[in-house]
């Protein structure tokens, strides 16, 4: 079995003029909101062995506050091909993971959105009609599989886990 975690990046500022959108940092909310889902995630063993991240720097800082709370140093690699991804690319690069059982992949929207509303076939129903409707900044999808090789993944193959994001953690959305 494997597993697959979706978090996107936290609340940014907004650009400032002639700013280029890589370069967007985390505003004092998602500076809040990280270390929030990176406290549930170590308290429910959602650790993974395997982080992908994109090379911006709401995504980077985002995951090092996530980390940071997690307690956990898992391998990193930042992912050039996430930033801007269309739903295919992120979910190629899913397939081409070897040797991580659980994946997390921390980038951004549309794409992490549209990925997980494509693999999810399953789960609870409530939760995932939430989730088809939003992926929140700082919102953590998780979604299992029923195969041993990363390589298999094809729409509807996961079963929704669990949704998380700060306001179901008693912080904010947006």
């Amino acid at each position: 079995m494997l597993r697959l975690l979706l978090l996107r990046h936290s609340k940014t500022e907004r650009p400032e003029p002639g700013q280029r959108d890589r370069d967007r940092t985390l505003m004092a909310r998602g500076r809040a909101d990280a270390p929030l889902i990176g406290t549930y995630m170590g308290r429910h063993r959602l650790i993974p062995d395997l982080v992908l991240v994109s090379p911006a720097k709401r995504t980077l800082e985002t995951w090092e506050l996530v980390e940071t709370a997690l307690g956990k140093r898992p391998p990193v690699a930042q992912e050039e091909r996430i930033y801007n991804a269309r739903t295919q690319m992120l979910a190629d690069l899913v397939r081409e993971t070897e040797d991580a059982g659980v994946l997390l992949m921390v980038g951004h929207n549309p794409g992490l959105h549209d990925l997980a509303n494509e693999l999810i076939g399953s789960g609870d129903t409530e939760t995932r009609e939430i989730l088809s409707e939003k992926l929140p900044t700082s919102g953590l999808v998780v979604i299992d599989f029923a195969f041993d090789h990363w390589s298999e993944l094809h729409n509807s193959s996961g079963r929704l886990d669990r949704f998380v994001t700060p306001r179901t953690l008693g912080g904010s959305d947006d």
